[in-house]
């Protein structure tokens, strides 16, 4: 049976997408977006699922509402499950009633999920309350773009002592404020705008309404803006928060398989960054590649993992095997933090980890301990290098390598989200080679950009991209460039 679910996902700020729009979105297997969806929407829709943009732009509509009524409702008849991506709350000025009213029609089943409405939460962000005791006790949304209608009373309008928000108005601005002032409003009353809100592109211009059109012309404003007339715009110097966070105003991209994406990107978000995650690798294991090894796990003095994706590759199969790993008697070695966490996951505590992000720095760290004639298995991906391999078998040690996976290039769903960002980090030559296939060489040329170490530097060299490389070779060193380069701005 076909369904459809016409749901809000919130102003811009990912995290403001709710678990019910998630849970939604996981079920789709045809979704159609417009462009005020934030650019990770997309990354929670599973592989197999049909994309279509249907976005509307000032001067420039892709496709009319009547054309994306009719299909949703082809796509629900064909048996798929529906998503109709919107900014926002579908029935905020989203026209959300007019495609669930042609679902009725046809007696398509339908769920309408909510979202967080930008006229609170952008203003949120702005430090602007849309209401406050003894200041504003009532609010009032008005669709801007109507503003020089018959439509909207403006005499209602400027009498009213709450909070004023026009949504969609950044064109009639100038019409909004003379309108407002005619009909009595005092040419005093604060009045603020805010572009792009919840965003990395967010920009705040308050003045009143006798100046504010010309700031905005000033700070060069684009659409999509809120307009907000009324006291608790004063508010905003004490109540900001979001501009204050230390990463505003930058939006990084994340270009690493999407398990090790995640830590980075929460501690970016929590920073202030809007993060557009690009998933660059997807991790193929190699069905039984450690078929022949799983006998003799226990006759390894060392096992040696050099990625997350390793650890979690490797450890998944012997779950899935049902093997005890109480049998292990290796020393488990790492190299990086990343790699350290998820091992310390699987409740093993690593015995050496190497700092430095580089096979070199494992096979020092263990020069030390290891011995001639010791055992060492190294799973590893089919593309990793044979240093590590090479360098302990000249020191006679036995190495058994197993290549437990591959990575294969992603698939971005939305390009038009990498239009918006401002700093790459790649991790490997890898994540440098297969963005380059996913989004193109001048794109990338067009970023700051940011490598991990020595050799993800010699790749972006080697394709004529101007980069930096992190000081120190790992996440953590990548937020101490990046906060290092807020700073000096």
């Amino acid at each position: 049976m076909s369904q459809v679910y016409i749901m809000g996902t919130g102003p811009g700020d990912e995290e403001l997408l709710t678990i019910k729009a998630v849970k939604a979105l996981e079920k789709c297997t045809a979704v159609l977006y417009d462009r005020l969806v934030s650019n990770n929407i997309l990354n929670y829709l599973n592989k197999d699922c049909k994309i279509y943009y249907c976005g509307k732009e000032p001067g420039a509509h892709y496709k009319t509402q009547e054309e994306i009524n009719s299909m949703i409702v082809k796509l629900a008849k064909e048996g798929h499950v529906v998503g109709r991506i919107k900014g926002g709350d579908p029935y905020v000025f989203g026209r959300g009633g007019e495609e669930v009213l042609s679902l009725v029609k046809e007696n398509i089943s339908f769920e309408v999920i909510p979202g967080v409405t930008s006229p609170i939460a952008v203003l949120n962000y702005a430090g602007i309350p849309i209401t406050h005791r003894g200041i504003a006790q009532s609010f009032h949304v008005v669709t801007g773009m109507s503003a020089g209608s018959m439509k909207t009373n403006f005499k209602a309008l400027a009498m009213e002592e709450g909070t004023l928000v026009f949504m969609m108005g950044l064109e009639n601005l100038g019409n909004i404020v003379s309108k407002l002032i005619s009909n009595g409003k005092d040419a005093v009353t604060p009045c603020g705008v805010v572009m792009r809100g919840t965003s990395s592109k967010q920009k705040k211009v308050i003045g009143t309404l006798s100046d504010i059109e010309e700031k905005v012309k000033e700070a060069k404003l684009k659409s999509p803006c809120i307009i907000v007339v009324g006291e608790v715009v004063n508010l905003n110097k004490d109540l900001k928060w979001y501009e204050d966070k230390p990463l505003f105003g930058k939006n990084i991209c994340i270009t690493r398989a999407k398990k090790q994406a995640i830590n980075l990107k929460n501690t970016l978000m929590e920073l202030g960054a809007e993060v557009t995650e690009i998933n660059s690798i997807e991790i193929k294991p190699i069905q039984n590649s450690l078929e022949k090894y799983i006998d003799k796990l226990e006759q390894y003095d060392y096992i040696a993992f050099t990625s997350a994706n390793t650890v979690n590759v490797f450890f998944d199969y012997l779950m899935e095997k049902e093997y005890d790993i109480r049998k292990l008697k290796a020393k488990i070695s790492v190299i990086g933090n990343a790699t350290e966490r998820e091992v310390k996951k699987r409740g093993i505590i690593p015995f050496i980890k190497a700092e430095e992000f580089a096979s070199e720095g494992l096979v020092e760290a263990l020069k030390p301990s290891i011995k001639e004639n010791d055992k060492l298995l190294l799973p590893c991906s089919s593309k990793s290098r044979k240093y590590i391999e090479e360098e302990l078998v000249k020191n006679g040690i036995i190495v058994d390598k197993v290549k437990m996976y591959e990575t294969v290039c992603g698939k971005i769903n939305n390009k038009r989200a990498f239009d918006e960002v401002d700093i790459v980090f790649f991790t490997s030559p890898t994540t440098v080679n297969n963005m380059i296939e996913m989004v193109g060489l001048d794109e990338i040329k067009k970023k700051k950009v940011i490598a991990i170490g020595p050799k993800t530097y010699e790749a972006l060299e080697k394709n004529n991209i101007s980069s930096e490389m992190c000081s120190e070779h790992s996440e953590e060193g990548f937020l101490k460039k990046i906060l290092a380069m807020k700073n000096k701005n």
